[in-house]
Protein backbone atom coordinates (compact mmCIF):
# COMPACT_ATOMS: atom_id res chain seq x y z
CA UNK A 1 0.00 0.00 0.00
CA UNK A 2 1.28 3.35 -0.76
CA UNK A 3 -0.31 7.03 0.29
CA UNK A 4 0.63 9.50 -1.90
CA UNK A 5 0.23 13.60 -0.64
CA UNK A 6 0.49 16.20 -3.19
CA UNK A 7 1.94 19.92 -1.89
CA UNK A 8 3.23 23.04 -3.70
CA UNK A 9 0.41 24.16 -5.55
CA UNK A 10 -0.71 27.78 -5.30
CA UNK A 11 -1.57 30.52 -7.36
CA UNK A 12 1.19 32.33 -9.55
CA UNK A 13 1.14 34.31 -12.65
CA UNK A 14 1.91 33.86 -16.40
CA UNK A 15 5.47 33.55 -16.26
CA UNK A 16 6.11 32.07 -13.15
CA UNK A 17 6.93 28.69 -11.66
CA UNK A 18 6.34 26.08 -8.99
CA UNK A 19 7.46 23.14 -7.43
CA UNK A 20 4.92 20.49 -6.89
CA UNK A 21 5.74 17.47 -4.49
CA UNK A 22 4.30 14.28 -3.56
CA UNK A 23 5.46 12.53 -0.39
CA UNK A 24 4.71 8.78 -0.55
CA UNK A 25 4.26 6.24 2.40
CA UNK A 26 5.70 3.23 2.34
CA UNK A 27 8.40 1.20 2.30
CA UNK A 28 8.59 -0.25 -1.59
CA UNK A 29 7.95 3.90 -3.24
CA UNK A 30 11.95 3.16 -4.56
CA UNK A 31 9.84 0.39 -6.82
CA UNK A 32 7.22 2.10 -8.20
CA UNK A 33 7.37 4.24 -11.39
CA UNK A 34 5.46 7.48 -10.53
CA UNK A 35 3.68 10.02 -12.42
CA UNK A 36 1.78 13.66 -12.74
CA UNK A 37 -1.38 14.06 -14.10
CA UNK A 38 -3.71 17.44 -14.33
CA UNK A 39 -7.67 17.72 -14.30
CA UNK A 40 -8.88 21.60 -15.86
CA UNK A 41 -12.48 21.98 -14.68
CA UNK A 42 -15.17 19.99 -16.71
CA UNK A 43 -11.94 18.06 -18.66
CA UNK A 44 -10.76 14.71 -18.34
CA UNK A 45 -7.59 13.92 -16.18
CA UNK A 46 -4.73 13.55 -19.22
CA UNK A 47 -0.93 12.87 -18.64
CA UNK A 48 2.03 15.20 -17.44
CA UNK A 49 5.15 13.39 -17.26
CA UNK A 50 6.34 9.91 -15.60
CA UNK A 51 9.79 8.90 -14.35
CA UNK A 52 10.96 5.31 -13.95
CA UNK A 53 11.54 3.88 -10.20
CA UNK A 54 15.67 5.11 -10.35
CA UNK A 55 14.84 8.28 -11.73
CA UNK A 56 16.68 7.82 -15.04
CA UNK A 57 13.82 7.79 -17.58
CA UNK A 58 11.11 10.20 -17.85
CA UNK A 59 8.72 11.33 -20.23
CA UNK A 60 6.63 14.35 -20.81
CA UNK A 61 3.47 15.27 -22.42
CA UNK A 62 3.99 17.63 -25.27
CA UNK A 63 2.27 20.52 -24.04
CA UNK A 64 4.69 20.71 -20.85
CA UNK A 65 7.96 19.48 -22.33
CA UNK A 66 10.89 22.09 -21.69
CA UNK A 67 8.78 23.57 -19.46
CA UNK A 68 8.35 21.21 -16.73
CA UNK A 69 11.10 18.73 -15.05
CA UNK A 70 10.34 15.78 -12.72
CA UNK A 71 12.53 13.98 -10.67
CA UNK A 72 12.59 12.00 -7.36
CA UNK A 73 14.56 11.54 -4.41
CA UNK A 74 14.13 8.04 -3.02
CA UNK A 75 15.78 8.56 0.43
CA UNK A 76 12.95 10.51 1.16
CA UNK A 77 10.47 8.82 -0.75
CA UNK A 78 9.47 12.34 -3.07
CA UNK A 79 8.25 12.64 -6.34
CA UNK A 80 8.74 16.53 -7.83
CA UNK A 81 7.52 18.39 -10.39
CA UNK A 82 9.40 21.92 -11.09
CA UNK A 83 6.84 23.96 -13.60
CA UNK A 84 8.70 26.72 -15.16
CA UNK A 85 7.13 29.45 -17.42
CA UNK A 86 3.54 28.43 -16.75
CA UNK A 87 0.60 29.53 -18.71
CA UNK A 88 -2.76 29.92 -17.84
CA UNK A 89 -3.71 26.86 -19.77
CA UNK A 90 -1.70 24.94 -17.04
CA UNK A 91 -4.06 25.61 -14.85
CA UNK A 92 -5.25 22.76 -13.27
CA UNK A 93 -5.61 20.15 -10.30
CA UNK A 94 -2.44 17.98 -10.50
CA UNK A 95 -2.79 14.71 -9.06
CA UNK A 96 0.80 12.21 -8.39
CA UNK A 97 0.50 8.55 -8.54
CA UNK A 98 2.44 5.53 -8.69
CA UNK A 99 2.36 2.38 -10.64
CA UNK A 100 3.35 -1.19 -9.69
CA UNK A 101 5.41 -1.04 -13.14
CA UNK A 102 8.00 0.85 -12.05
CA UNK A 103 10.61 0.53 -15.47
CA UNK A 104 7.89 2.03 -17.50
CA UNK A 105 6.67 5.36 -18.69
CA UNK A 106 2.87 4.96 -18.09
CA UNK A 107 0.30 7.78 -19.85
CA UNK A 108 -2.74 5.81 -19.07
CA UNK A 109 -4.65 6.77 -15.57
CA UNK A 110 -5.60 3.65 -15.50
CA UNK A 111 -2.25 1.68 -15.57
CA UNK A 112 -1.63 3.37 -12.15
CA UNK A 113 -1.96 2.01 -8.74
CA UNK A 114 -2.31 4.61 -6.12
CA UNK A 115 -3.07 8.19 -6.41
CA UNK A 116 -2.35 11.29 -3.91
CA UNK A 117 -5.60 14.05 -3.50
CA UNK A 118 -4.33 16.67 -5.97
CA UNK A 119 -3.03 19.79 -5.52
CA UNK A 120 -4.64 23.25 -6.86
CA UNK A 121 -2.36 25.07 -9.86
CA UNK A 122 -3.92 28.47 -11.06
CA UNK A 123 -2.42 30.68 -13.42
CA UNK A 124 -3.13 33.92 -13.81
CA UNK A 125 -2.66 35.79 -17.20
Amino acid sequence: QVQLVESGGGLVQAGGSLRLSCAASGRTFSSYGMGWFRQAPGKERVFVSAITWDGMNTHYADSVKGRFTISRDNAKNTVYLRMNSLKPEDTAVYYCAASRFGSLLLQTASQYDYWGQGTQVTVSS
